[in-house]
């Protein structure tokens, strides 16, 4: 049983606190703000891809975990430090489940873990359900902004979910950010009636989206439809996403569904 565990990335921090076994975490990641209590109780030891080895290493950790190849180097040299690690993947909704299911036999707490999974793929569900009777815009989630960087794919499940048409979902599946890479053209082609920003660790600005060369053309431009959803509430791959991350796509599909309603009225 691992009792002493270092978080390096927010989803599995607060997956841990929601199975109610945030004691057995030492050291957490910079950007861990869920539950907030969080910043008040566990050291920081990590941005993102950098990490205070000799920190953590004096933590005395049993269990290091990691989220995805941009820590592989920092997992590396963990392991040639004798430290355990495991090192998380997840980029879909059913990865995201998995992720907490994992983690919660890691913990000895596999019942607690379940029941959390089933809780958010019946959120996943219900939304789904209610998206059914709305009328599907396209939407354009814009992850970072130069270069412009379209959704991964949790959140193009969860713009679905929500009752939208992602307007590049064959690139969500993509796990390098290069790869999601879209062109002032490809946008403007795909003539999203929403845009949603969530540029990671920094602000959304929709006047400089806006401004863009030939994006005045954009249906969501031209009816001021631009909004932002704050990052750590949808581009970490856990429990926030599928919970206020999609609550927040619901109400933002659900305000342009009342809005053309009542255009058409």
């Amino acid at each position: 049983m691992y009792e002493r565990i270092v978080c390096l990335t927010e989803e599995t921090v607060e997956t841990l606190y929601l199975l109610g076994e945030e004691h057995r975490i030492v050291g957490v990641s910079g950007y861990a703000v869920r539950p907030p209590r969080v910043r008040r109780e566990k050291p920081r030891v990590s941005a993102f891809i950098s990490a205070d080895v000799p920190k953590i290493l004096a933590l005395d950790p049993d269990l290091v975990l990691t989220f995805s190849d941009l820590q592989a180097d920092i997992a590396a040299e963990l392991i040639r430090c004798g430290i355990a690690v495991h090192a998380f993947n997840q980029r879909d909704v059913a990865g995201i489940l998995a992720m907490v299911r994992t983690l919660g036999a890691l913990v000895g707490a596999i019942a607690k873990a379940d029941a959390l999974a089933q809780s958010l793929e019946l959120r996943v569900a219900a939304a789904r359900e209610r998206a059914a009777r709305l009328k599907r815009p396209r939407v354009y989630f814009e992850e970072w902004d130069e270069p412009m960087i379209s959704g991964i794919g949790w959140v193009s499940e969860l713009v679905e979910a929500a009752g939208g048409i992602d307007v590049f979902q064959s690139l969500a599946a993509k796990k390098s950010a290069k790869e999601r890479i879209v062109t002032v053209e490809r946008v403007i082609a795909a003539k999203p009636d929403i845009v949603i920003g969530s540029w990671c660790g920094k602000k959304f600005a929709p006047q400089k989206f806006a401004a863009r060369p030939g994006f005045d053309t954009i249906p969501a431009v031209r009816d001021g439809f631009l909004r932002e959803i704050k990052s750590p509430l949808i581009l970490q791959p856990g429990p926030a996403a599928l919970t206020d991350g999609l609550d927040a796509l619901e109400r933002i599909v659900g305000e342009w569904a009342a809005q053309r309603s009542a255009q058409v009225a």
